[in-house]
């Protein structure tokens, strides 16, 4: 309910971002992940092949990603994925990939 993205590197409050999560009448998963595929660009079979840069999959479909709808961020707006603004997501991409999958947490809570 938030809408917010809190990254901590080493225990440490890195980041805090707006986000956007699942609007009315779809939804977001909870519960605690573990990154299960990165993709620099994946684009959505699922709705009209819309851009997902920078997807960070976490369960099956469900993913982190950038989003082009940047005035949107801080509300529901998504078919349940979490989006972010572009230069974040790639912030978040990037740390992934220096940290490893395995080192990363992703905790999903209303």
């Amino acid at each position: 309910s938030a809408q917010r993205m809190n990254v901590y590197v080493d225990g440490d409050l890195a980041y805090s971002w707006p986000i956007s999560s699942a609007r009315k009448g779809y939804y977001t998963p909870r519960g605690n992940y573990r990154p299960t595929a990165l993709k620099r660009m994946h684009y959505s079979q699922k709705y009209d092949n819309s851009p997902m840069p920078h997807s960070i999959f976490f369960r099956g479909g469900f993913a982190i990603h950038g989003t082009g709808y940047v005035k949107q961020l801080g509300r529901p707006a998504s078919h349940g994925c979490i989006r972010l603004h572009p230069s974040n997501a790639a912030t978040l991409f990037s740390l992934i990939q220096r940290h490893g999958s395995g080192n990363t947490r992703i905790q999903i809570q209303s």
